[in-house]
């Protein structure tokens, strides 16, 4: 399972999903949809972990040159502006 495909897990998390909200399934059988929905999220979350290392992007700098530059998600950004600012303030 933890050789799925991304999509082939949402897909089938998805899946899950819809059958526990419709509530036809007895208790054991939903108790085992949803341990095996856990499984499937922690497996796209490993993968969207992985994805994110990967990611680089394209930055064009004032000298009109490309550089690369690692990602970084929007709120460690704005930490980072934070603690600056506060920093200069000293």
């Amino acid at each position: 399972m933890a050789d799925m495909k991304f999509e082939e897990a949402i897909k089938k998390l998805e899946g899950i999903v819809e059958k526990l909200e419709n509530g036809d399934l007895p208790l054991e059988d939903s108790l085992a949809k949803y341990e095996e929905g856990i499984r499937l999220s922690r497996i796209c979350q490993k993968k969207l972990e992985v994805a994110k290392k990967k990611v680089e992007i394209l930055i064009k700098g004032k000298d009109g040159k490309l550089s690369l530059e690692s990602f970084e998600d929007e709120e460690s950004t704005k930490k980072k502006s934070k603690k600056k600012d506060a920093e200069s303030l000293f």
